[in-house]
């Protein structure tokens, strides 16, 4: 603030300095120029004339340089930082010519002045707009020197080191535990790298194995058993992660570790998997999965299902394949307790799942011609 109070003061008498020095290069061309001898009294009123102009200049540079310093606030720091690289090697190519140009008679000065004028312009401009071109080239640099330390070996060991290879690790949450459809996974092999067990998981699961409620406890059970299996399958990498992290919820917590060991979250609630996406977590739902695993049923396929119960609407029967998959039975209702042969009419996708849409095969042939 106080530099900012005093600036147009700093600028004066700067310009004074720089007036009085530019003198010396300026004062032998313009005696002989108006063919004037060189004595004291000369040279006096040449540096007094030059030291005067020069304070003037930087008397009136004091709004401009207010002007620039808040164009610079504004302006991102890499352009600010290539802007600056670009002047000083244009700077530097314009003082090589000023070796060749300086020589020239009375007007060597002038050109060595708008050379450097020029080329520090140019220099400026042209590395800020080929921002992304330098920024790529310095990247593709950085990226091979790091490709070389990482091939000899230098690269320091970080805290998280162990959880790294080739495959990232997988994070398991509560609910793809006590799901207990993960040890199948693992099983088949179709899970590859560690899975990662945060301790707050494991807290979370005694928690619930302890509760009062009698379909929680069993869950809880169910989840600690299901881990101890995938612990014991040959072949699957089953790491508890016990480090603190920062965060007041467990999913939040989840999702932080992920990023932390750079891995994946496999759960199969719907809500963390949105909430993941919004933070850039990669994620493996076990629900998306099954859906994806599902036969594909088109239209006119003929299948056996049993009739367990009504539907919605009047007269309809719903059953379910060994997937899960429902089908509902139009005119089905009668059939409840039964199993029949249906004809698939249509095939629904939700978020939930697939819903078949199917009728009784002896209805559709007796009403076929």
């Amino acid at each position: 603030m106080v530099l900012r109070k005093n600036l147009r003061i700093v600028l004066t008498i700067a310009g004074v300095l720089s007036g009085f020095g530019s003198t010396f290069l300026w004062r032998e061309s313009v005696a002989l120029l108006l063919s004037v001898p060189e004595h004291w009294g000369f040279t006096l009123l040449f540096f007094a004339v030059g030291s005067l102009v020069g304070g003037l200049v930087g008397f009136g540079l004091y709004p401009f340089v207010t002007w620039l310093e808040g164009r610079l606030a504004r302006t991102a720091f890499i352009d600010i930082i290539l802007g600056s690289v670009g002047l000083i090697s244009g700077l530097l190519i314009a003082a090589l010519l000023s070796v060749f140009t300086g020589k020239i008679p009375l007007f060597g000065g002038v050109i060595s002045v708008l050379s450097a004028v020029i080329f520090g312009y140019l220099g400026m401009t042209v590395t800020t707009r080929k921002r992304e071109e330098v920024s790529e080239a310095f990247s593709s640099i950085f990226s091979r020197s790091a490709r070389k330390e990482h091939a000899a070996g230098s690269q320091a060991h970080s805290k998280h080191q162990e959880y790294r290879g080739v495959s990232r690790p997988k994070i398991l949450d509560t609910s793809v535990i006590i799901d207990g459809r993960i040890a199948d996974i693992v099983a088949a092999g179709f899970l590859e790298g560690p899975l990662v067990v945060p301790s707050v998981v494991l807290e979370e699961l005694r928690h619930i194995a302890d509760s009062p409620d009698v379909l929680k406890r069993n869950r809880g059970r169910r989840g600690l058993d299901i881990l101890s299996e995938i612990q014991k399958l040959p072949g699957a990498d089953v790491r508890i992660y016990e480090g603190e992290i920062d965060a007041a919820e467990v999913d939040i917590k989840l999702l932080k570790l992920a990023k932390m060991l750079g891995g994946v979250v496999v759960t199969n609630d719907f809500n963390l998997n949105k909430v993941a996406g919004l933070q850039g977590v990669r994620v493996l739902n076990i629900n998306e999965l099954a859906n994806a695993l599902k036969p594909i049923v088109l239209p006119g396929e003929e299948m056996t299902v049993s009739v367990v119960k009504d539907g919605k609407e009047p007269g309809q029967g719903v059953g379910y394949l060994d997937d899960g998959t429902m089908i509902v039975v139009d005119g089905g209702k009668r059939y409840i307790g039964d199993t029949i042969d249906v004809l698939v009419t249509s095939v629904i996708q939700t978020a939930a799942g697939r819903m078949i849409f199917a009728k009784p095969k002896m209805t559709v042939e007796k009403v076929a011609p």
